[in-house]
């Protein structure tokens, strides 16, 4: 569910994903991210695209840069904001941004996550473009990606699931309870599953509820910290209007519009409008947590009010379709306290026989994209039946710092 893109660091990842839709399934798209601030659009990464904003915040966002004065070791993300991109960057765009996406402040959140997940910043390449005023729009893992042609993003893993056996799928039950010492799931059905060992993907605080292992209430209730989704889908009628025509996504970091990130969803895939060129969507995205509520019961009309106040649509009398979906657990956030609640809490499961894997099922939004969390199954059960070492659940930093042949170049031959 959203706008989740594709992009990969394992051949193993991308020869599957061949298979799963075959060589015409995909749509391949170069990025082209912005962020609308300031009335204007600015290409992404913001701090090398400082040229688009009006003369007094690009000045402030300069000054800013080679003004700063912060620590070399920052306590937390807010910290490191002001450290590494300066009073005036930090102001106009990284702080409010960050803090609607996250739903948290910046000051909660650590630093250990970030890797490739938020550009760094080089002060000569950001006054070069500021002299020539030259668009900087290729840094990042996903400057190409690719997206189904049709079906969207669940496409990909129900084809994955119709490689699996059929009769060993079980589908609109839940898991009421695991009794660890006896290795034993109770469904909600009644149907009690033995297991020698249990692979798991569900949120990891969940698991420990249902797995009754309370002697982590205090570390998971302070490090295990997320917000939730809420995703508005707008469908309206018409062509795409000519400032989104080549679009993908767009950051919202003002008060203008509760989304902070917009999709246009219609440009990914021809099938993901009704009748293209006379149809168009758009999905935008809404951040919640306890630092940041959501009243639901007026949501959609502020999404709406929102992207008629940011021009993205043009005419209320355009839209002619909704969608609303709320994803209880929708970011794993990095807060200052999540290493040390793993640190306890993932290894006392594995006593158990129980491996907690995936987005939630690990807790790290550094190794939570479709690759990552695809790989991290696949580890666990080379680890489990060949006694391979996984390498994406425990080293995030060497994950992501190039791509991984298969098998992997730390396994040897």
């Amino acid at each position: 569910v959203g706008g989740h893109v594709q992009f990969s660091h394992y051949d193993y990842f991308d020869e599957a994903m061949d298979e799963f839709l075959g060589d015409d399934g995909w749509n391949v798209h170069e990025r082209e991210a912005w962020v609308w601030i300031r009335g204007r659009f600015v290409p992404y990464p913001f701090q090398y695209n400082l040229h688009r904003l009006p003369p007094a915040d690009r000045d402030r966002c300069v000054r800013g840069l080679l003004d700063r004065t912060g620590t070399s070791t920052p306590s937390h993300f807010g910290e490191w904001i002001r450290a590494r991109f300066g009073d005036g960057i930090a102001e106009v765009f990284m702080e409010p941004y960050n803090t609607k996406v996250w739903a948290y402040p910046p000051d909660v959140l650590s630093t250990g996550w970030m890797g490739e997940r938020v550009p760094d910043v080089e002060v000569d390449r950001v006054l070069a473009n500021v002299a020539t005023g030259t668009d900087d729009v290729s840094w990042g893992p996903n400057n190409t990606f690719r997206f189904p042609k049709r079906g969207g993003t669940g496409a990909i893993w129900q084809a994955c699931a119709r490689r699996l056996p059929q009769d060993q799928l079980r589908f609109g039950e839940c898991v009421d309870a695991i009794n660890l010492a006896a290795r034993q799931v109770t469904l909600s059905s009644g149907h009690r599953v033995g297991y020698r060992h249990l692979i798991s993907t569900m949120p990891l605080t969940e698991l420990l509820r249902v797995s009754e292992l309370r002697d982590f209430d205090d570390v998971a209730a302070e490090g295990l910290l997320h917000s939730s989704s809420n995703i508005v889908g707008l469908g309206m009628r018409g062509t795409v209007p000519e400032a989104l025509r080549s679009k993908c996504w767009l950051y919202f970091p003002e008060s203008d519009a509760p989304f902070y990130r917009a999709t246009v969803l219609s440009n990914y895939a021809d099938a993901n409008a009704p009748r293209p060129g006379e149809t168009w969507s758009l999905m935008c995205e809404v951040s919640e947590s306890s630092y940041r509520p959501v009243d639901h019961d007026t949501l959609l009309d502020s999404v709406v009010s929102g992207a008629l106040a940011t021009g993205l649509v043009p005419s209320a009398s355009d839209l002619v379709s909704t969608w609303v979906y709320r994803a209880p657990y929708g970011y794993p956030t990095p807060g200052l306290q999540r290493d040390r609640a793993l640190a306890e809490i993932i290894p006392a499961l594995e006593q158990h026989g129980v491996f907690s894997r995936g987005r939630f099922g690990m807790w790290k939004y550094e190794v939570s994209n479709q690759d990552h969390s695809f790989m991290q199954g696949v580890e666990i059960v080379e680890r489990l039946v060949n006694g391979r070492a996984e390498i994406t659940a425990f080293d995030a930093e060497h994950a992501n710092s190039c791509r991984h042949p298969w098998p992997f170049e730390r396994w040897g031959s």
